[in-house]
């Protein structure tokens, strides 16, 4: 479903849920979202690198409740969410 380019561990990893919208039109695909991960290992921000606005939405609720593991500075890194049927 996922994949993340960094070094930090995902100690939190929500799901994000296919919608009824997406699914009656049968879409699937592969959204990009960059994560900027605060010091404290929360998500500060998820902004959309690329992928179908309806199933984008659903990708960055989901990475927003992400967890990772604390560092001594803030990073970013890509995540990859596969939307397939």
């Amino acid at each position: 479903m996922l994949l993340a380019d960094d070094s930090r561990k995902v100690i939190k990893q929500v799901t994000p849920v296919y919608s009824e919208i997406a699914r009656r039109a049968n879409l699937t695909g592969t959204v990009k979202v960059e994560v900027t991960i605060a010091p404290n290992g929360a998500v500060k921000s998820a902004k959309l690198v690329g992928g179908h606005p309806l199933l984008a939405d659903s990708a960055l609720e989901a990475v927003k409740n992400w967890k990772y593991e604390a560092a001594s500075t803030e990073s970013v890194t890509i995540v990859v969410f596969n939307f397939n049927r």
